[in-house]
């Protein structure tokens, strides 16, 4: 399982103390899970499928109340890939604004696009609209490339 650097765990424990929490062994062990799984954008339910393994005494709850912590405090973003279901994904100190992602409508596969593609529409936005833009999210549907080696 992929482990927390100690400067990970440092400044996340220094996040989370700056804002009064602890980090917690199931805290700990669900961001290792969220890191674990990085790119499979984890409902709340298969992330505590997960951590239960390693904490089976850890409850749903505590699961769902951790995950709007490391959301609150920037640790994970929210994702709404139109299928009912909240995702979570990292958020890499690296990254300006959200990723984008490739929506497959026949398999239901995720894709991340990497690089920031708006860029220069951001700052035309921003020059014409006098508009700060703090961030954006943009999602594309279709049939990816094995689903149309299939038709």
């Amino acid at each position: 399982m992929a482990k927390l650097s100690s400067d990970e765990i440092g400044k996340l424990k220094l996040n989370l103390k700056e804002k009064g929490y602890k980090l917690t062994p199931q805290r700990r062990a669900i961001v290792n899970e969220i890191i674990r799984n990085e790119g499979s954008h984890l409902t709340t339910e298969e992330l505590y499928d997960l951590v239960k393994v390693e904490c089976p005494e850890i409850g749903l709850a505590t699961v769902y109340r951790t995950v709007q912590l490391l959301e609150a405090i920037g640790v994970v973003c929210k994702l709404d890939l139109n299928d009912g279901c909240n995702r979570y994904e990292l958020v890499h100190e690296e990254e300006n604004h959200q990723h984008h992602h490739l929506i497959c409508t026949v398999c239901n596969n995720v894709i991340e696009v990497k690089g920031d593609l708006l860029d220069t529409m951001e700052q035309k936005i921003e020059d014409e609209y006098e508009f700060k833009v703090k961030n954006h999210s943009l999602k594309f549907y279709g049939v990816c490339k094995d689903c149309l080696q299939k038709f």
